[in-house]
């Protein structure tokens, strides 16, 4: 935040004069001297110049911010693309499975013979425990 309040600051100074050197740079006094319009003339080349350097780097700034921004977005689509197609892939296989009366079937039966598993391996077990108890 600092930084950004900072270019703030710095781009407004900046621009301070522009309007004046926009209107036909800066105007010489009623006693015209070569010398002091030569180094004003220089005094606002060497402004401009600044400015120009400083809208250099902000512009280099926002380009860089720019590209880093692109490359993350691309990343995540491409991962939100494969998690898609994992996905319809994995819907894809569950909808085969149930779609077939037989494979349904096949699925309740092997789910009873679990169940009656674990019936008959706790019902053994409460039977050792009354016999040996």
């Amino acid at each position: 935040m600092s930084y950004r309040r900072d270019n703030r600051s710095s781009k407004s100074s900046l621009l301070d004069g522009l309007d004046s050197l926009e209107e036909g740079g800066i105007r010489a006094s009623s006693s015209y001297s070569p010398e002091i319009n030569e180094h004003d003339n220089d005094k606002a080349i060497n402004t401009l110049q600044d400015r120009v350097s400083f809208l250099k780097q902000l512009t280099g700034d926002i380009h860089e911010e720019v590209e880093s921004h692109n490359s993350m977005l691309d990343r995540v689509g491409n991962k939100m693309d494969g998690s898609r197609g994992m996905m319809l892939g994995t819907m894809d296989r569950f909808k085969k499975v149930f779609e077939k009366k037989s494979t349904r079937k096949t699925c309740s039966l092997v789910g009873y013979f679990a169940l009656g598993f674990i019936f008959i391996y706790y019902l053994i077990r409460l039977l050792g425990y009354f016999t040996l108890g």
